[in-house]
């Protein structure tokens, strides 16, 4: 048995329940695969992903992917936090491929997280490698930590931005980005 279905093994035997029962007899190997895949970032790398997506360009427009959903773990209590990622960049003589930047965003999701940590990692990592004038990301998300235990608000959004470059600087490229996510 691999070490993190043993771990779950032993969690559930810690809350009183019966690892061997028909139905939890296969839990902490189902668990362990799916905290694998849940964690999966850890195992990859920005630049194999982006590969060779980055592309020529003179478009010097505002390109923006919205409604990107994300699924993540918080980094305090293990719960699932999950939304959506709206990205925004100002090329710079580089464009990268659509489908690039939801992988992106998921190889730094699928990680033990706080969602203002994310939110930063995923506008610094795009703005290094496309070159881009300014990155824009916002990211709104429900928490299951802030749901399902504690205060539990059901209706709680979290939302979180970072701005890069002309995005930061300049608050009217900043609005037209806020504005189209809307």
């Amino acid at each position: 048995m691999r070490p993190v279905e043993e771990y779950y093994k032993k969690i559930i035997k810690a809350i009183g329940e019966n690892p061997q029962r028909p139905g939890l007899k296969e839990t902490p190997r189902r668990a362990a695969l799916a905290f694998q895949y849940l964690t999966s970032g850890y195992n990859q790398e920005v630049h194999k992903i982006i590969n060779n997506a980055i592309f020529l360009s003179d478009n010097d427009e505002m390109i923006i992917v919205k409604d990107i959903e994300l699924y993540s773990l918080c980094e305090h209590h293990l719960l699932p936090f999950f939304g959506k990622c709206h990205i925004g960049y100002l090329a710079g003589g580089k464009i990268i491929g659509l489908s690039k930047v939801a992988r992106v965003v998921d190889i730094f999701a699928r990680r033990l997280q706080v969602q203002e940590n994310l939110t930063r990692q995923i506008a610094e990592i795009l703005m290094e490698h496309i070159g881009a004038k300014g990155v824009g990301v916002v990211i709104e998300a429900q928490h299951l930590c802030m749901m399902m235990r504690g205060v539990e608000k059901q209706n709680s959004i979290m939302k979180t931005s970072c701005m890069l470059g002309a995005f930061r600087k300049e608050s009217s490229t900043r609005a037209e980005f806020l504005s189209l996510i809307r």
